[in-house]
């Protein structure tokens, strides 16, 4: 039973680890919570691969959703006490809120890295197609789910709404910092989010925080800093996510040449094309993923069922360090030996690099440019960030990029064939910063 005003008769509330309680007093939240769009995410992890070097990180894009619309309410519950803030856009930042992430698909980055995909770009299709989530939007007026797509799209007109969701310190990056740190038993995510919400102050375009509370606001940039570094971009998970989508990669070439799969892809299949309708779309999880990759161990195709075998039961690749700059100078040779102890390198031998800018102050016209961090002075000024904070000046437009070189080193050490072309591969490689193992 709901009220004329739309609330609930009665307050629903999920017990949750990160935030204590998540509360549900809005029939709209409500009623999008229980769409079978919204519940697809129980079936897609928050942290796609990170689970084979965290063994706790099984949690759910579900769980961190509602996390999100968990601390998108608080704020809110804040704001309202400020003159600049709109009371009519609180329906609007909390279903945006919940709805943020409803289009990631299998795997998440991995899966849209192989098929092109942006999973923006399908929770605006979510959010505005024939779905349960875009009837629920419906109830609250005609435009309302392209006003709810549009802060998705960051192009709502009102710009303080869209940097309470997406922005360098936001309701999104609060949570799966929080989040991510709980579900894989690491200290470096934890930061005072009660503090900086309590110094959040709503401005014309974004949020901006009082002087007063710079410490937590630099404690939270660390600490997505460490995160990213220590979790996000592990060498381990990094290996996973090689193999991961050299299988899908491998699966997609062999149904282009018109290979006969034992277990046809029946689900994987308007993926392949690259134009899947909407409705194909969401029928696809990990679990289906999965199921597939369990089957295609037993395929005739070498290559797709050692891969398969490597990712169900965790026999990942080792890596080196590298620069690719020195390493192209070797490349060709690598790739020849490879190919002639019978290895083909497109899959067995990969360069994967990862790059991260922890902060950046405003840079008008350069690529993803980005709104910096706001202090509110006590005389009203407002000022940037790193111009107050020496710790984030430090770090601050500093872009850190990383390479490793991937390989099956189990076949390697195997000398019954080929020894001294593999004994080659092995100087090779160890001409490289160190050896280590992806366990």
């Amino acid at each position: 039973m709901t009220r004329p005003d739309g609330k609930l008769n009665e307050e629903k509330v999920f017990k949750d680890p990160v935030h204590r309680y998540i509360h549900v007093r809005d029939e709209l939240i409500w009623d999008l919570i229980g769409t079978r769009e919204f519940q697809r995410l129980r079936r897609i992890r928050q942290l796609g691969t990170t689970f084979m070097t965290f063994h706790g990180a099984e949690h759910t894009r579900f769980n961190h959703s509602l996390g999100v619309y968990e601390i998108m309410r608080r704020m809110i519950v804040n704001l309202e006490e400020e003159d600049t803030w709109d009371p009519d856009e609180r329906l609007v930042c909390l279903a945006a809120a919940l709805l943020h992430d409803v289009g990631h698909g299998p795997f998440s980055h991995s899966f849209e890295k192989v098929f092109h995909m942006d999973h923006e770009k399908w929770t605006r299709e979510i959010i505005t197609g024939d779905t349960e989530v875009n009837a629920v939007l419906q109830r609250m007026g005609a435009d309302f789910p392209e006003k709810v797509a549009d802060v998705i799209a960051k192009t709502y007109d009102n710009k303080l709404i869209v940097s309470l969701i997406s922005s360098q310190i936001d309701a999104d990056r609060m949570d799966y910092l929080l989040r991510d740190a709980f579900y894989t038993g690491v200290s470096y995510g934890q930061f005072d989010m009660e503090r900086i919400l309590r110094v959040m102050r709503a401005n014309e375009d974004q949020a901006v925080f009082k002087h007063s509370g710079m410490h937590a606001v630099e404690d939270y940039i660390m600490s997505r800093y460490q995160m990213y570094w220590q979790v996000y971009f592990h060498p381990v998970t990094r290996s996973a996510e090689v193999i991961l989508s050299k299988i899908l990669h491998r699966a997609r070439e062999l149904m282009a040449e018109g290979y006969t799969f034992k277990t046809e892809p029946d689900r994987l299949l308007s993926i392949f094309s690259e134009s899947p309708a909407l409705h194909d779309y969401l029928k696809l999880d990990e679990s289906v993923v999965m199921f597939y990759f369990q089957e295609w161990e037993e395929e005739e195709d070498p290559i797709l069922s050692d891969l398969c075998r490597r990712f169900m039961h965790r026999r990942l690749f080792k890596y080196v360090e590298c620069d690719p700059s020195e390493q192209m100078l070797i490349w060709p040779e690598l790739q020849q030996l490879f190919r002639t102890i019978g290895v083909d390198p497109d899959y067995y031998l990969v360069i994967d690099s990862s790059s991260d800018l922890p902060y950046d102050f405003y840079r008008p016209g350069e690529k993803d440019e980005r709104l910096p961090i706001h202090l509110l002075m006590p005389d009203g000024e407002l000022r940037e960030l790193s111009r107050e904070s020496d710790v984030v000046e430090a770090i601050s437009g500093k872009k850190r990029t990383d390479h490793k070189l991937y390989f099956p080193k189990d076949i390697l050490l195997d000398e019954s064939s080929f020894p001294e072309e593999k004994q080659r591969i092995r100087a090779l490689l160890m001409k490289q910063e160190g050896e280590y193992d992806a366990t």
